[in-house]
């Protein structure tokens, strides 16, 4: 059997931080997905889609993520009954996210970072890069090509 959801939308509201009663973090959010197919003379459609991320991940998309910004998300699909408060039984349908990347602008994102997994620990800062100066054309010497003995 197979349960593996991947999705890139917009959030449609800033992602808030809980903490469980054993102290595991937690968040819900919902994205807007972009339906591929639009009737011509149609507006787009979109599907509002409910995420909820634990632990590293939680933490990671209240950090990085706000309301418009476009993520992408791979998880899981899980069904949840409960009670509202009227007493009616209700049924959740959310995705459990596993995995979560930036999918926008540097700009958009407001982080320096490009697709980061926060399923993994994020590596150690890089050293800075050894400075380097272009050198002339005098390392070089140009190829005659009389005899077409080349084979490009």
């Amino acid at each position: 059997m197979l349960n593996c959801a991947v999705l890139m939308g917009r959030l449609v509201a800033d992602p808030e931080l809980r903490t469980t009663t054993t102290g595991i973090s937690v968040t819900s959010f919902r994205i807007a997905v972009d339906r591929s197919f639009v009737r011509q003379g149609e507006e787009r459609q979109a599907d509002f889609i409910d995420i909820v991320a634990w632990r590293q991940t939680a933490e990671f998309v209240t950090r990085y993520f706000r309301k418009g910004s476009m993520i992408a998300v791979q998880g899981y699909i899980q069904t949840r009954s409960y009670e509202d408060k009227q007493g009616n039984k209700r049924t959740a349908v959310e995705v459990v996210a596993d995995n979560v990347s930036f999918c926008g602008s540097k700009a958009e994102s407001g982080t320096t970072g490009g697709a980061f997994n926060a399923a993994r620990p994020a590596a150690a800062p890089a050293a800075p890069a050894a400075s380097f100066t272009t050198g002339g054309m005098g390392d070089f010497e140009s190829i005659e090509d009389d005899d077409d003995s080349l084979p490009f």
